[in-house]
């Protein structure tokens, strides 16, 4: 899933930076119903990797039952924090 379509979707703007922190947790809320909801693999990911960015992803164990999906989430975290840019 493309990131931008993502933030176009949840939040109305492609540019993060554009968004207002009040707007944040019900657009969070949304993009958890829709990870619960969602059956396809790489959407999930998509969205688990931006409720990551946001510091309100399910854990790994919760949001992925394949340990393959399980290290490609970790991978991505140790992306982020290598890039400088951990939610934490």
């Amino acid at each position: 899933m493309d990131m931008e379509n993502l933030l176009q979707r949840y939040f109305g703007t492609t540019d993060l930076a554009e968004v207002q922190v009040d707007a944040i947790p019900a657009a969070t809320e949304r993009m958890l119903v829709d990870f619960g909801m969602e059956k396809d693999a790489g959407k999930r990911f998509g969205l688990w990797s931006l409720l990551y960015m946001l510091d309100a992803a399910p854990d790994l164990d919760v949001a992925f039952e394949d340990e393959t999906e399980r290290e490609a989430a970790r991978n991505f975290m140790d992306m982020v924090i290598a890039a400088g840019e951990s939610p934490e």
